[in-house]
């Protein structure tokens, strides 16, 4: 078959490799029915995180189940489903206290940019579908297994509660997704920090009730003007650089939450500093296990739809321009069709 791997900066084909194969006995094997680009895929694409040999990419899923080992109970043949970018056996004592991307078994999948994958530990990884879900509902379904599981995490880390204020640093799927979330979870106002017309409309959309466009100290400044001097209870920081972290904590108030789910890229953060901010910091790998039998149940009840942020939709031997488009910042987020 032929799937998607990334030889270096820039360089992304479309070539054969071998077909995935059941290799241990709790593994599954799914034919895919969407998969798509995220954006910490552009971060090895960008040459920022050095790859040493031609990597497979790609790590959010769903579809159909083809086969599975001996050892799979719990997922069958013939199911749809969906999983995260860790596997995990969903009963060790870390995923049991509701982090099972940081299971003491956990392997990562990758390899999702193709139309055929394996997924280790199939039993506690993936989650099944009432049954297989029509067309339109695919696109959201295959955002529940990463980029709004993560928006979640992040709402959850930061503490939001009915009735707070909320800040959103990043405009990428996972703020968006982060915005939606947070309306979800009741919160009152949404504040999201964007300088770009589709992504603030769509923003407005998934719940923002403010826009900031401005960054660093002034934007800050402009949290602060808009919350009477205090900051946000919860700032949700969805990008992964020093300029966001900085942001992020520099808006919460004190006692407020600050949650982290972009990946960190050169974030140092001043100690001292720090400290006389009475600021709660949580982040991390999304547990995006944990989260998925609420979200599909949402995604199928059609009580949000946050396959949106999919504003690029291409085959999947396009692959390459999927990326190129996230990079020039073209597309939110560009969807495949194996």
């Amino acid at each position: 078959m032929k799937a998607t791997l990334l030889h270096g900066a820039r360089d992304v084909r479309f070539e054969e490799v071998a077909p995935p194969r059941i290799t241990e006995p709790t593994d599954a094997i799914l034919r895919l029915s969407a998969t798509c680009v995220c954006g910490s895929d552009l971060w090895p694409y960008r040459g920022i995180q050095a790859i040493e040999r031609p990597t497979p990419m790609g790590h959010e899923y769903c579809g159909i189940v083809e086969e599975v080992g001996g050892a799979v109970k719990s997922i069958k043949p013939g199911q749809f489903v969906i999983g995260s970018f860790f596997a995990s056996d969903n009963t060790c004592p870390i995923c049991r206290e509701g982090y099972p991307s940081s299971c003491q078994h956990r392997k990562s999948v990758s390899g999702a940019q193709a139309p055929l994958l394996r997924v280790p530990l199939a039993d506690g990884t993936l989650v099944a579908t009432p049954e297989v879900p029509p067309a339109d509902l695919i696109p959201s379904m295959l955002a529940v297994s990463d980029v709004f599981g993560t928006g979640w995490f992040a709402a959850d880390a930061a503490n939001v509660k009915p009735g707070s204020t909320v800040v959103v640093v990043g405009d990428g799927a996972v703020g968006l997704l982060a915005v939606l979330s947070a309306k979800q979870k009741g919160a009152e106002r949404i504040i999201a920090m964007s300088r770009h017309p589709t992504r603030q409309a769509l923003a407005r959309e998934f719940g923002a009730t403010d826009i900031v466009t401005e960054r660093g100290d002034a934007g800050i400044a402009h949290i602060k003007e808009l919350t009477k001097g205090l900051g946000a209870s919860s700032v949700l920081e969805c990008v992964g650089t020093q300029e966001s972290m900085t942001q992020a904590i520099g808006a919460t108030r004190p006692g407020g939450f600050v949650s982290y789910v972009g990946v960190p890229h050169g974030v140092q953060l001043d100690g001292a500093k720090l400290f006389f901010t009475h600021v709660h910091l949580h982040g991390g790998p999304a547990p995006v296990r944990r989260f998925l039998p609420e979200l599909i149940a949402l995604v199928w009840n059609r009580k949000v739809n946050p396959g949106k942020v999919f504003d690029l939709t291409l085959p999947l031997d396009q692959v390459a321009e999927g990326y190129r488009a996230m990079d020039e910042r073209r597309a939110i987020k560009a969807l495949l069709r194996p």
